[in-house]
This record gives structure tokens, sequence and C-alpha cells, in this order.
């Protein structure tokens, strides 16, 4: 029987999932599909899931609200309360996260990190902070506003707002607001940017495949950077990999998804 995917989001329309996990499945001779669903409101997400696919991947903005839905979470989501990854099992709806993980690999290539700051305060920033903790690494946290942090200071993580922030060096700066994905903007004032990237040795930006103010401002610091790419390649293949019970390594299903890109 045929096996039916898809990825729930608003918008959704840009979305390379369904490249992605197409190649998968034709690349590994499988019986299934995998569509774009455009959900406006988040709420109807378990009852259109649960009666048409066997999984399926959500994006923003509705991986807090799939997370209260889901009858059941594995893995790091419980700390993230987020979800990217669903299964439909027996009729009950179980949520995962693969974005933490798929960002934490996707960084490995940059050497050692001992210290992270992290730009942003919403589910993605949540993830990345929990996978460092996860590993022994406490990030920092800096947003423009306060009222966000108070979730990751409920946690005991180090948080800062624009103006509360005083320069220090860290090892790695990452990128989790939307600045530059439509706007020419950075995703802090200028001057503090500048500043951040003067004592740090590697710069990542959760959007992909574009060169965004902010890595385009770290090169200028002789930063080695990298975009979105490697962390949404990772995280669709971990996903993957969930959907089909972890039938498959690695490296087999990597070998068609990152024809997507």
């Amino acid at each position: 029987m045929s096996k039916k995917f898809t990825i729930f989001g608003n918008p959704v329309e840009h979305s390379i999932s369904p490249k992605m996990h197409t190649f998968a499945i034709e690349g590994l001779k499988l019986n299934a599909s995998y569509t774009k669903t455009h959900l406006e409101d988040g709420k109807k997400l378990k009852d259109i899931f649960l009666s048409n696919f066997d999984g399926a991947n959500v994006t923003v903005p509705h991986k807090e609200i799939a997370f209260s839905l889901c009858d059941e979470i594995r893995g790091i989501a419980k700390d993230i309360k987020a979800v990217n990854t669903l299964i439909n099992e027996n009729g009950k709806m179980v949520g995962y996260n693969t974005d933490a993980e798929g960002f934490y690999k996707s960084v490995q290539t940059f050497g050692t990190i001992n210290s992270v700051l992290i730009l942003g305060a919403g589910g993605t920033s949540k993830a990345i902070s929990s996978i460092f903790r996860k590993n022994k690494i406490e990030p920092t946290i800096l947003n423009r506003s306060a009222s966000r942090l108070e979730s990751f200071q409920k946690e005991k993580f180090n948080t800062y707002t624009h103006d509360s922030f005083k320069t220090q060096s860290f090892d790695l700066i990452v990128n989790t607001t939307s600045a530059g994905l439509e706007t020419n903007t950075y995703p802090a004032p200028q001057e503090i940017m500048k500043n951040i990237f003067a004592n740090s040795k590697y710069a990542i930006d959760v959007i992909y495949n574009k060169n965004t103010p902010f890595l385009s401002l770290a090169k200028s610091f002789n930063i080695p950077t990298k975009d979105g790419s490697d962390m949404l390649l990772y995280q669709g293949i971990l996903a993957f990999n969930i959907f089909y019970q972890n039938r498959f390594s690695f490296k087999e299903i990597e070998q068609f998804m990152k024809k997507a890109f």
C-alpha cells in the first residue's frame, strides 16, 4: 500500500522538503508520495493529518501547536516543546523534533565549539539551545525584546536584549531570526553585529540558499560561514528515517536527498 507524506506550513510554497523526500522515495524505490499542505488554522492539523497521512513534517508557524496536539512526544522534542516530524501510529499522532540534531550535525565541520551565541528567541532558537545544552555547551541567547526571552530564563539560559548586551567572545554565532530573508536587515543593530564578529570564530545562518546580510558581514571579518542548507538536509534525512522506522542508513538517504540542492 502506498504511503502518504506531507509538509504542513503557512507559507509552504517555498519548501524544498517535497523535492528532498521525493528524491529519496524514488531513489530507494519506495511506494510513497510527499506533498505540500498549506494550512492556515493550526488547530485543524491533527484531524487532517490522521485522516490523510502516514507521516508529515511541520514548518512555521505550526511547530508549537503540533506539539500541543500530539498524543505522544518522543526524544528531545519534549525539551523543545515543538515538533517538526509526525507519524501516524495506529491512529495516534506521535511527534518528534529532528531540527535540533540536524542543526548540531551541520556545525560539526567547523571544529571545536565551546561557546555559542544564538540570535533570536523563536522555535528554532529553542531547538538549537536545547541540543547544545544536551551536548554540555551552555549557549547565550540575544533577542530584541525581553518578553520572548522569558521561556529561556525559566530554563536558566543566559539571555540578553540588544540594550543589555555586553560584547564578549564566542566560538559560534547562530542567526535563527528571519532578518535577511525578505529584507536587507541584520538580526541585531549593525554596531552590535560588528563587535560580535570581531570576537568570534564561526557563523551560521539557518536561512538557506541565500547570502544574507548576516553572512556577508561575517565574511567581511574572514569568519568561516554556513547557511542553513546542511541543517535542512540533515533534519530531512532524520525525519525520513523516522517515517521508515530507521530502515536505512544516513548515507543511503543523503545520496538522494542532496540532489534537491
